[in-house]
């Protein structure tokens, strides 16, 4: 008889777990930032919310069905968990269109070009947002204020975020005058600017704490990530502390907990050992701190993330140990 050997993407590791398992431990792990972004934005995160989920199970649906001709695996749960991440990523004031274009994007650009899940080299949420974010830079810059925009009902009350004001202002002394700078209480409820999901520190670590214990992800790549924004940060903060803004701001602002914990982690795209994964984290937060200090966008966590996505598999090569490798 002949045999045949099934080719899947790495990682090739045995666990009781599944992958609908994995997603689900992941949708649980957002639903504290989700309810939170609903009590903070109001009627514009759930719709947000509920358009882009939708969307992306029925662009993948579509696509395995009538274009790649393959059996639809929505059961996973993987199109949820993009719909989630894609709505973490964007205003709350993001007309419905515009949502729709990333989520097919997310899904078939991100992910399905690349084969499915598994397979793709990027995390499929990001390559959406930073593709809106090119396309749409207007909507997709325009931050509705939490809580007064949840009682207007309609996201009309719209102001920076945090790293914009800094931006915009040249330096946290000039920023802090202006009264936008929001306290760090404030920072770590997520009353302040910025997108659905990536405001509230409290509730994301929440969620990062119950996919610690179930396992699904390590320290590795958070504490590498973050540690290594705060130290390249808090060296320029001690340069010039009216010039540029201390280390726990930058942990509490903009998507720097989010990305660290629920993207940057992303099994298909992140290195396979523990190594590659500090070497990976330290490459995410050292490019998150050049951008925001130095680059064009207040906000680096998307384009760090997608960049050292790209060095993955060299990543691997340098770290992984090979099996039956004889060192010359």
């Amino acid at each position: 008889m002949d045999k045949k050997f099934i080719i899947s993407g790495s990682p090739h590791i045995y666990a009781k777990d599944n992958v609908q398992r994995i997603m689900l431990d992941v949708i649980i792990a957002l639903i504290p930032a989700t309810l939170g972004s609903f009590y903070l934005f109001g009627f514009g995160a759930v719709r947000v919310f509920f358009v882009s989920v939708i969307s992306c199970l029925l662009f993948e649906y579509l696509i395995q069905k009538f274009l790649l001709k393959q059996k639809p695996t929505i059961n996973d749960l993987s199109a949820i968990v993009t719909g989630m991440l894609l709505a973490f990523n964007v205003p709350s004031n993001l007309p419905t269109w515009i949502v729709i274009i990333g989520s097919l994007i997310a899904i078939g650009i991100g992910k399905m070009v690349f084969g499915g899940l598994g397979q793709n080299l990027f995390n499929p949420a990001l390559v959406s947002r930073v593709f809106l974010l090119i396309s749409f830079p207007v909507y997709m810059t325009s931050w509705p204020k939490p809580i007064e925009s949840a009682r207007q009902l309609t996201d009309v009350i719209t102001g920076p975020t945090p790293l914009g004001v800094i931006k915009e202002s040249g330096s946290i002394a000039a920023a802090t005058q202006t009264g936008e700078i929001p306290t760090y209480t404030n920072m770590m409820l997520g009353n302040m600017g910025g997108s659905i999901g990536e405001v509230s520190a409290i509730l994301l670590l929440i969620g990062a704490i119950y996919l610690l214990y179930r396992k699904v992800i390590t320290l590795h790549i958070p504490l590498a990530y973050i540690l290594s924004v705060m130290v390249f940060t808090g060296i320029f903060w001690l340069i010039d502390p009216t010039k540029y803004a201390d280390p726990l701001f930058h942990l509490l602002t903009g998507g720097l907990i989010l990305g660290a914990f629920f993207m940057a982690t992303d099994m298909v795209t992140s290195p396979t050992s523990y190594k590659g994964q500090i070497i990976f984290g330290i490459g995410c937060g050292l490019l998150t701190g050049i951008i925001r200090l130095f680059g064009a966008y207040p906000e680096g966590v998307s384009f760090s993330i997608l960049i050292m996505n790209a060095f993955v598999p060299l990543i691997d090569r340098i770290s992984n140990k090979h099996f039956g490798e004889v060192k010359a």
